[in-house]
């Protein structure tokens, strides 16, 4: 008889991180093996992305890494190939590759903006496409949005957070065609501002003063409580949900 915990297990399933070799993505690679899973690790900086994989697993039982660059349609294909051709199947992508930019909006040309939109929107939706290609039903996607999709932000980020905002959408829009038709759940998770190496290079204490006037529990997020809203909506737990965002922020968006 299987029990709550049960619900939470990813044993035997197989789960793709795109954006894996750095920051958030590593933390959730990490928290998908521990749950169960095998993982593929796709992400730009190969040489990081195969540390990573001998790291969390040693003897290469349970992880696989392959170069990705998520706005080449075809090398998402070759990404959700890679683990099906690797593990036999494709249960759970979490669409975590993104960039951010702060520019003013009067100086930011259309080649910045285009670039950030391409990696944050569109490379969310080819890998997507990509997965829900093999994915079989009771599989899970998990996109990576962010706060600043819902709230305005302490810098001029005009790109990321249309870019951002945009993939909520998205996020809707597949749950509608791919959850009762496929039996593929599509959520996604708009994160705060997270103990990370992008906001340790952030000078000053002005994301600090931020956070501590936007947020209610006035402090910045830490990985492990990021890393189990994606377990919770990548397993069987969240079963019943699909089509929502899930904002990890510590309140920052209802403040």
């Amino acid at each position: 008889m299987s029990t709550i915990i049960d619900r939470f297990k990813l044993d035997g399933r197989v789960a793709i991180v795109t954006g894996a070799s750095s920051g958030l993505g590593r933390g959730f690679a990490r928290a998908l093996l521990d749950a169960g899973a095998s993982v593929v690790l796709g992400a730009r900086r190969e040489d990081q992305l195969r540390s990573l994989a001998t790291e969390l697993d040693p003897s290469r039982q349970k992880a696989r890494a392959r170069r990705t660059d998520v706005v080449d349609p075809d090398a998402c294909t070759a990404l959700a190939e890679l683990a099906v051709s690797e593990f036999g199947r494709l249960d759970i992508l979490v669409n975590n590759a993104g960039v951010g930019t702060a520019v003013p909006a009067l100086r930011e040309t259309p080649e910045q903006f285009r670039s950030v939109v391409d990696v944050n929107l569109l490379g969310t939706y080819w890998m997507a496409q990509a997965a829900a290609r093999v994915m079989q039903p009771g599989s899970s996607i998990v996109n990576i949005a962010s706060v600043l999709g819902l709230i305005k932000s302490y810098a001029p980020q005009a790109a990321y957070s249309a870019s951002k905002a945009a993939v909520m959408g998205l996020t809707r829009d597949l749950s509608q065609q791919w959850s009762g038709r496929k039996g593929i759940r599509v959520n996604a998770i708009a994160p705060g501002y997270f103990e990370s190496e992008m906001t340790a290079a952030i000078p000053g204490d002005t994301l600090n003063e931020f956070v501590d006037q936007t947020s209610t529990l006035k402090r910045l997020g830490r990985q492990h409580e990021l890393d189990a809203a994606v377990i919770f909506l990548a397993s069987d737990a969240s079963s019943y949900i699909t089509g929502v965002t899930l904002a990890v922020d510590g309140g920052m968006s209802g403040h």
